[in-house]
């Protein structure tokens, strides 16, 4: 007995459980799940494409604003603190704790400052209805294997916890940089929330420019 399969880029699968299902056309505004484990497959947002890129635009400006800024300042006993988010990484620049501050440079800066402008690259000609730039494909490729490594949203978590033990102890007045870096967060979590990887990279199929 001969089994026909379908062709293998009419496929998708699960980025879940690995179920492979048939890519089929969406009406707009509604999403198709994984009749294993209920994953979100695919969406049909006509809008969505230009959401995302004005999310990362705007994490992207703001993410330079928290990093130029001040982040938090501390008033005990008479002494005055102001800090910012690149006086906290150079606290570590010495000694046997340099190798840390190069992971928390990465980590909370650099890795989502890379991955907002991969994304960006990649999807600035598709939102104007244009052929991919050259190396789209490889930009949102980057932007996708750096979103684990992305932890700006652990760092705000743990400022807050912190700022939560230290107010009782000192007068904390949270600068500009923190709410910028609040912001970048809830704008991330939206931002995944509206891509579609699977019409992202068939998008990105088209012939570059």
């Amino acid at each position: 007995m001969t089994v026909t399969l379908p062709p293998l880029d009419d496929l998708v699968a699960c980025p879940q459980c690995d179920t492979l299902h048939n890519a089929t056309a969406l009406p707009d505004h509604t999403r198709a799940y994984c009749q294993q484990c209920g994953v979100v497959l695919m969406t049909s947002q006509p809008e969505a494409m230009a959401r995302i890129l004005s999310l990362a635009l705007t994490a992207f400006v703001m993410m330079i604003a928290a990093i130029s800024f001040p982040f938090l300042s501390l008033d005990a006993g008479g002494f005055h603190n102001a800090t910012s988010v690149m006086d906290a990484i150079l606290a570590f620049n010495k000694g046997l704790a340099f190798p840390l501050a190069i992971a928390v440079a990465f980590f909370i800066v650099v890795i989502p400052l890379i991955r907002l402008g991969a994304l960006i690259y990649a999807l600035g000609p598709l939102v104007r209805e244009q052929p991919a730039r050259v190396g789209a494909r490889v930009a949102f490729g980057i932007a996708e294997k750096l979103r684990p490594w992305s932890m700006a949203e652990i760092f705000i978590v743990g400022v807050t916890v912190a700022l939560v033990k230290v107010a009782g102890l000192a007068a904390v007045t949270i600068g500009p940089a923190f709410w910028a870096f609040a912001g970048v967060v809830i704008i991330t979590v939206l931002k995944d929330q509206l891509i579609c990887r699977y019409s992202i990279w068939e998008a990105l199929e088209q012939p570059a420019a």
